[in-house]
């Protein structure tokens, strides 16, 4: 029986318009350099507010990368 390995990396997406889209640009962005990703887990949400309105979307991800 063939059993799996991964390594586990945590990355922060940001985004001027969502969480969603913080999310696709985090994973977008790893994949440039991490060929094996598995799956993700959201880890923390959170924002950045300047003049009183929101300006920034910032997810933090827990990502699963399969080792060979």
């Amino acid at each position: 029986m063939a059993h799996s390995m991964f390594k586990k990396i945590q990355v922060v997406g940001t985004s001027p318009n969502s969480y969603a889209e913080a999310t696709a640009n985090a994973v977008a962005r790893l994949a440039q350099s991490e060929k094996n990703m598995s799956w993700f887990e959201v880890a923390e949400l959170r924002g950045a507010i300047r003049d009183g309105k929101i300006h920034e979307f910032q997810v933090t991800l827990n990502v699963g990368i399969k080792v060979d």
